[in-house]
């Protein structure tokens, strides 16, 4: 087992939990919230910093609780009924969405 220092940004908590293996960034983790309820966080960051003790590097995540967890059921399927999947895949305007603004282009030699 490894103990690991999760550093909560939505609850500005720090907590010593052990873990199996190190989670990595991007992936989420089920956390008991104060009012007995489970709550998904986000995986922000992961580093490690030497221990005072020997060459030991110990290691730190940095969570966030996942956007879509604060919301009610309700608002949650009215979110994803709002997008469009066919604007979503609109590439109409993506040959401005690379433009060099007022850049000079390359010339041949």
């Amino acid at each position: 087992m490894i103990e690991i220092e999760v550093q909560n940004e939505t609850r500005q908590t720090q907590e010593r939990i052990r873990f199996a293996a190190v989670p990595r960034i991007g992936e989420g983790l089920r956390l008991r919230e104060p009012d007995g309820m489970w709550a998904s966080y986000d995986i922000l960051d992961v580093w490690y910093q030497k221990a005072d003790f020997g060459d030991v590097w110990v290691p730190y995540l940095h969570i966030c609780l996942t956007p879509q967890e604060g919301l009610e059921p309700d608002n949650a399927a009215n979110d994803s009924a709002a997008i469009d999947e066919d604007e979503a895949h609109d590439l109409s305007g993506e040959d401005a969405f690379a433009e060099l603004g007022g850049e000079s282009k390359p010339f041949k030699i």
